[in-house]
């Protein structure tokens, strides 16, 4: 099956949040592509909600979130190559002076942790897979060659930890970032850590004592280094001249921070982390059920305010520490219970789009834990699954911390990933899995959802209707441009010539102005000037779009002639573009109308071919 092209779907989401002017910043997670934007309210947050391949918006912590769920990958890819949009300009320029301190501590921590994952969800599949081989299955001797092997596959990200954050931290907060691994990696030198036969042993640097410490698979050091660091670089290039900054800068801050990291920051960034660890697992121990329910319970709100991230840290500290984590199971609960709420819903809904969703939505939940498309898609439209999930994966995680059941692995809690979970308790984590599924898919089953008002708008491309609607069986809609016709088939793009956009024609125009084919009401319009969007008055929900990739000419040569909300007649001059001046960019001056909604319509057949006037009708429409 060829993997889907977000070309246009990148485009309109740079658009809708404001044009690239007003973007400071874009990173991605696993579901969703987090904006900094200069002014939140110069984005159409409606007009981005309405368009086919986006889930939802949130903002919050100082983002501007897209939701789109696993293709978020590719869009934010499609956006890098068509956009000249900066993505490392690291969080203290990012974040300014937007949120709380827990907030900004909590969007560091993800912007630091987030670029690892999945490094170590991969390695740590491999370290659960050499369990089953050897202790299960005992297919593999651990002391074989071949379990060497995958055991440094799988080892080296958590052991050599401390350079990946030294890594990310540098982008985080700004500074260099090979100068950032010199620093930390010197903790990991074998002169250094020959030193110590014991941790905890006691030596020396010009007479100062120096606790030694073991920092393979440490986190806190190596972040609190580098950020210190990222201080004493900006004082550091006031001082020295660029003509030597390329070895002095460098040689200054490895004769400073490698000492200052052995002796202070080193011991007590690992003191406060096993302390954090060992109040999340006291927690955990003394009041295992209490935790597990605000955790299996609550972990859904922190994921939709896209701070869940920030919580990483602490469960990947306590395996490389403790070698388990009490925490991820209880996330489990909350992974599952969403699954099991897309499930009730698919049993329960009466409507074929709606089932088909809820189905579609449990595969990615179950199989690669990732619930953003239920919980915007159906818990949160619908309202009632996403009371359910909140009981069912409170019940279930209350149930896991009672039994203190562990995760062995950092990984992302699915059903592809239980070998994580091998161990004493791997059958308590197996039963609270199908705990919060049941009883979440129980109850939504129970409460019910109200499918009345649901029609379906969060799948058109321009979501906005105009007051009053006359909708008819049969209308004509008229030629937006003067010049030859072009079957849609026949344009020079795949989006819109495959129809995914929605069905239509294009025309070669002679002259630079873009008309109103109908009476309607204008519902979007783009800053770049090169596409306008409309809904007429007979229920057609119409993209006028001038030119291929013309977006990337940042409105130079459009100018805009209306207004989004103004009421239009066909004829109306919607906008005047030069030729000209897009064939110079080198760009194809063909221009498109599009039926976004075209599944309403039974008919959507060409009236008229060759050279047209705007005064033509040019599609005749008949509805189902």
């Amino acid at each position: 099956m060829p993997k889907k092209n977000y070309d246009d779907l990148a485009k309109q989401i740079v658009a809708l949040v404001g044009g690239v002017d007003n973007i400071n910043d874009l990173t991605h997670c696993v579901t969703r592509l987090r904006f900094k934007l200069k002014d939140n309210e110069k984005a159409d947050q409606k007009a981005l909600k309405g368009l086919d391949g986006v889930l939802s918006v949130v903002i919050g912590n100082g983002q501007f979130q897209v939701v789109v769920g696993n293709a978020v990958e590719d869009i934010y890819n499609k956006i890098l190559q068509h956009h000249p949009i900066k993505t490392d300009k690291g969080m203290e320029a990012n974040e300014g002076k937007s949120g709380n301190p827990l907030t900004r501590a909590l969007n560091t921590m993800a912007a630091i942790v987030n670029p690892i994952v999945i490094a170590l969800a991969g390695a740590g599949m491999i370290k659960a897979l050499l369990v089953i081989l050897t202790t299960t299955l005992g297919v593999l001797d651990n002391t074989g060659s071949t379990y060497m092997i995958l055991s440094a596959a799988g080892n080296s990200v958590f052991y050599f930890l401390p350079l990946f954050l030294a890594f990310s931290s540098a982008k985080a907060f700004n500074c260099n970032p090979y100068i950032s691994m010199a620093i930390v990696g010197a903790l990991m030198e074998p002169n250094f850590t020959g030193l110590m036969k014991n941790a905890g042993d006691v030596s020396s640097f010009i007479g100062i004592p120096v606790v030694l410490m073991k920092y393979s698979g440490t986190l806190v050091p190596a972040i609190v280094a580098v950020l210190v660091y990222s201080k004493l670089e900006k004082l550091l290039k006031k001082f020295i001249p660029k003509s030597i900054e390329l070895f002095a800068l460098s040689f200054a801050a490895l004769i400073i921070m490698v000492p200052l990291s052995v002796i202070v920051i080193g011991p007590i960034g690992v003191y406060l982390a096993n302390g954090i660890g060992d109040f999340v697992n006291l927690m955990s121990t003394q009041n295992g059920l209490l935790t597990g329910l605000i955790i299996g319970g609550g972990w859904t709100l922190l994921v939709m305010i896209g701070i869940h991230w920030g919580v990483a840290p602490i469960m990947i500290n306590n395996i490389s520490t403790y070698g388990y984590d009490f925490i991820r199971p209880m996330v489990a609960a909350a992974t599952f219970g969403s699954a099991g709420a897309a499930f009730g819903v698919f049993l329960k809904a009466k409507k074929k789009e709606t089932k088909a969703f809820a189905l579609s939505a449990v595969i990615p939940a179950l199989l690669g834990g990732v619930t953003e498309p239920i919980v915007y898609g159906i818990s949160l439209k619908y309202k009632k699954p996403f009371i359910a999930q909140i009981i069912g994966g409170a019940i279930a995680g209350a149930f896991m911390g009672a039994m203190h059941t562990k995760a062995f692995v950092y990984v992302f809690p699915a059903l592809t990933t239980l070998p994580a979970f091998f161990g004493d308790t791997f059958i308590y984590y197996v039963i609270g899995i199908i705990l919060a599924f049941a009883v979440t898919a129980v109850i939504t089953y129970i409460l019910g959802i109200d499918e009345s008002g649901d029609e379906g708008k969060a799948e058109k491309a321009v979501p906005v209707s105009p007051s009053s609607v006359t909708k008819q069986n049969e209308f004509s809609i008229g030629a937006f441009a003067e010049g030859n016709v072009v079957a849609l088939e026949d344009v020079k793009d795949e989006v819109f010539a495959s129809g995914t956009m929605g069905r239509g024609v294009a025309i070669l125009p002679d002259k630079g102005i873009l008309y109103a084919p109908a009476d309607g009401e204008i519902a979007a319009v783009f800053d770049t000037g090169h596409a306008i969007g409309m809904i007429s008055d007979q229920g057609s929900e119409i993209l006028l779009h001038i030119g291929i990739n013309t977006v990337e000419m940042k409105g130079r040569g459009f100018h805009v002639l209306t207004a989004m909300g103004k009421r239009v007649k066909r004829g109306d001059v919607l906008v005047e573009f030069d030729l000209d001046e897009i064939k110079r960019a080198g760009y194809d001056t063909t221009t498109l109308l599009l039926l976004t909604n075209s599944g309403d319509f039974k008919d959507i057949d060409l009236a008229l071919s060759g050279h047209v006037t705007q005064k033509d009708d040019l599609l005749n429409v008949r509805r189902i």
